[in-house]
């Protein structure tokens, strides 16, 4: 692959993009060319349970170069972007990292640090659950909301968690922020830049290869801890396939909302990225046609 060539052996590379848009292919690709570790940045994937629905790289791709952080989390334990930094710390000296994955957040916090934050009681935790996200979002001041994406409800929960847990607003939390451990400018950072059409034909198809390659098998294995609070339990298909076992959804049925849900959360991806990922190396998807 050309583009390739004019990546610097030396220097860690991240790479983000919309789900299906062949993210991880690209950073195995580079790092048989050049040498590294692939390193996952993908909040689904870091946990057990599910590989096959949350795409994580398979035994074959895991031999061709070392690969990190993917299913390293109990499907019922709670992981949140700080947990992902402390993982990531030791992995950024040693051999070259290439970082990979669709979680903007994770890569925001990477480049740009992340406010300490003290952890949130379960109480108060167990409260948030129990609330309407217009109620949470109600509970919000003005400066946060206007920092977030109060569409997504985890987003908005955190930040209310984080007003009733310590009582300050996030906003403020953030403005103290520490630096961070990777900076854009030591890093080559490469952002997919996806065409619509073309990535809705590898949604589809990747979907189906799950349902070929045993995400209903996952979901049997699944179906007797299945608790859809957890975040592990947030994999798109996931709470479709388990409906299915229990006899809720006819198997065309799942498929069909899975991958709308996969299109919906492409586009989330999509405007995340446009908003915050100004400075990024920008690769359409077309040249990685030659990719898996």
């Amino acid at each position: 692959m050309d583009h390739l060539r004019d990546i610097p052996p030396d220097r860690p590379v991240l790479i983000a993009g919309p789900t299906a848009s062949g993210k991880s292919a690209l950073a195995l690709a580079i790092a048989e060319a050049g040498g590294g570790v692939v390193v996952n940045a993908d909040a689904l994937q870091v946990f057990q349970g599910w590989p096959v629905l949350t795409a994580q790289p398979g035994p074959a791709d895991q031999a061709r170069a070392p690969h990190r952080l993917y299913g390293h989390v109990p499907y019922d334990a709670d992981y949140s972007v700080g947990h992902w930094l402390r993982d990531v710390a030791p992995l950024l000296t040693g051999a070259r990292p290439i970082i990979v994955g669709g979680t903007g957040l994770y890569f925001t916090a990477l480049t740009e640090g992340l406010a300490q934050i003290p952890p949130t009681p379960p109480e108060t935790r167990a409260e948030a659950d129990a609330l309407p996200h217009d109620a949470l979002l109600d509970g919000l001041d003005e400066a946060t909301r206007a920092q977030i994406d109060t569409r997504n409800r985890a987003r908005v929960q955190r930040a209310w968690e984080v007003l009733q847990a310590t009582g300050r607003p996030l906003a403020a939390w953030q403005a103290e922020t520490p630096a961070p451990l990777l900076p854009l400018e030591h890093a080559t950072p490469i952002l997919i830049e996806a065409d619509k059409t073309w990535l809705e034909g590898r949604i589809i198809r990747r979907f189906d290869h799950m349902l070929a390659h045993g995400a209903l098998d996952e979901a049997r294995a699944m179906q007797p801890h299945w608790n859809p609070a957890l975040l592990s339990s947030k994999a798109i298909g996931a709470r479709e396939l388990i409906a299915h076992l229990d006899g809720r959804m006819t198997l065309d049925e799942v498929r069909e909302a899975a991958i709308i849900a996969t299109r919906q959360y492409a586009k989330r991806q999509r405007t995340w990225f446009r908003a915050r990922m100004k400075g990024w190396r920008v690769l359409g998807g077309a040249a990685l046609a030659d990719l898996p």
